[in-house]
């Protein structure tokens, strides 16, 4: 194999990572061939359609699940460093795409929108204290104030505090530097700007059905046309599954060794939504809370002003349900056709081991339109329920596995990337933060993929990402040298 060889590339599912991805190589290897298979008629159509995500641009500013007290009561902050990092990553890519001409009109997906956790009870007041002490006088979260000053929070989240007790322990934090993204527009421009590569090809309404290694290494796809029905074969040296939900049966398909002793479990996020503008106009942040008391990082409340084109919205949730799809335009029977004969003992740990889970999934599904809002009203105590309809939002897949550190059938929550030995077929699994830390992913998935040519494309990487292989947790001046720069580009000033 010599760095100069001509590769034919698979994406299947116009997601935001596939098409990450494909918007990556179009700009390290121009002579490559590129062909995406998306089973619907547009991209972004399933979890990164901007109606089936919160749109956080997720970078531990407010998620309190990212910062964990410890036994000993200390804070780790170190995920939040992490994924702060990452966050900085995917907005310098998309960064260099706009300078570029690649993508155009940035405050089209993403704008500036503060961040804010609220706490109530005198225990969570202390942990958000404790909190702050730690995170503010890191470099990556300069910049972010704390109050218990309810005449402050007033000015910060008016909505929130109206009819609120004034006996009730509050505490807020606060940093401006938050954004709002929207994933599904993203996804649609890095789509469109595949597109208009000479050797890539984007097919929608093509259902990729089955993935066979050939004896010479590489990989066939059968692919359905759903317009005439018509079956093509595709033959690529790589191939990335980043179809959302539907990448663990995809996955089990190709027979790989590491698709054994792996599953998933569906689940659908709910959200109350207020459309109306008298409302909206009242709370203008993204506030997270703390979740119940067991209960699992996916149960974070969060109260979200939305930017989805002309269109302005509250968002408030997510509320569970269970169901056994695993896309939303997906089947009945997609959790069931997943279990194995190699993964039956997995599922079933799980299932086991997290009866607290399905327990609380199986309420949220009962629950009624009247508990719903007495969730809300935790959070905006004069809610009215005329101003609020509930929306089912995205799938979610949350990934079962065997590990060692916590034996079988453990739920994965976050992002994990499943290859195969020979890293020629690569699947991207998993959930939040998935959209924020897209271009880490697909760093990840090149230096597995294609580790000798790494130091060929070096330069190039750099110039995406200026930040590329230089740390940007411990380079202050890095750190706010990059923030002006994509705050400039991205129209985020």
């Amino acid at each position: 194999m010599t760095n100069n060889t001509s590769k034919d590339i698979i994406l299947i599912g116009a997601g935001i990572m596939s098409t990450t991805l494909g918007s990556f190589l179009k700009n390290l290897e121009s002579g490559w061939t590129i062909k995406l298979f998306e089973r619907l008629d547009v991209p972004a159509n399933e979890s990164s359609h901007e109606t089936n995500n919160a749109g956080t641009g997720h970078a531990a500013l407010c998620e309190l699940n990212y910062t964990v007290e410890q036994p000993d009561g200390s804070i780790d902050i170190e995920k939040a460093k992490s994924i702060n990092e990452q966050f900085e990553i995917s907005k310098q890519f998309w960064s260099f795409l706009v300078k570029n001409n690649h993508i155009q009109d940035p405050s089209a997906f993403i704008r500036p929108l503060p961040h804010i956790s609220f706490v109530t009870g005198k225990e969570n007041v202390d942990y958000l204290k404790r909190r702050f002490d730690v995170l503010s006088i890191h470099h990556m979260f300069q910049g972010m104030d704390y109050t218990e000053d309810k005449n402050i929070m007033k000015e910060w989240i008016p909505l929130m505090m109206e009819g609120r007790s004034p006996d009730e322990p509050v505490a807020a934090s606060k940093i401006n530097s938050g954004t709002d993204v929207n994933f599904g527009e993203l996804t649609r421009r890095l789509a469109k700007n595949i597109e208009s590569h000479e050797n890539a090809a984007v097919f929608y309404q093509h259902e990729v059905l089955n993935l066979r290694q050939l004896d010479n290494g590489k990989w066939e796809a059968e692919v359905r046309d759903l317009n005439t029905n018509k079956i093509e074969y595709h033959i690529a040296d790589y191939i990335f599954i980043g179809a959302g939900g539907h990448a663990i049966p995809l996955l089990q398909n190709t027979g790989i060794p590491e698709s054994k002793h792996l599953g998933g479990f569906p689940i659908s996020g709910a959200f109350l939504v207020c459309n109306n503008p008298e409302v909206v106009h009242r709370h203008n942040a993204k506030v997270y809370g703390k979740e119940p008391h067991g209960t699992p990082p996916m149960t974070v409340p969060h109260l979200d002003r939305r930017y989805m084109g002309s269109k302005e919205s509250l968002l408030f949730g997510p509320f569970a349900a269970i169901g056994p799809k695993f896309l939303k335009n997906g089947s009945n029977l997609d959790l069931f056709k997943s279990i194995k004969t190699d993964n039956l003992l997995t599922m079933m740990s799980a299932g086991v081991k997290n009866l607290p889970l399905v327990k609380y999934s199986i309420q949220q599904v009962l629950m009624r339109k009247d508990d719903r809002m007495q969730e809300l009203r935790r959070f905006v105590p004069d809610a009215k329920d005329e101003d609020w309809d509930l929306h089912i939002a995205g799938k979610r897949v949350q990934v079962i596995k065997d590990t060692e550190e916590h034996g079988r059938g453990f739920i994965q929550f976050g992002t994990e990337v499943v290859s195969s030995e020979d890293n020629s077929m690569i699947a991207l699994l998993g959930e939040s933060p998935g959209a924020s830390v897209s271009v880490s992913v697909a760093l990840e998935v090149f230096k597995k993929s294609f580790p000798e040519y790494i130091e060929k494309w070096d330069a190039k990487l750099k110039e995406m990402i200026p930040s590329y292989g230089q740390s940007l947790i411990e380079d202050s001046e890095l750190l706010l040298e990059i923030r002006q720069m994509t705050a400039a580009d991205l129209k985020l000033e």
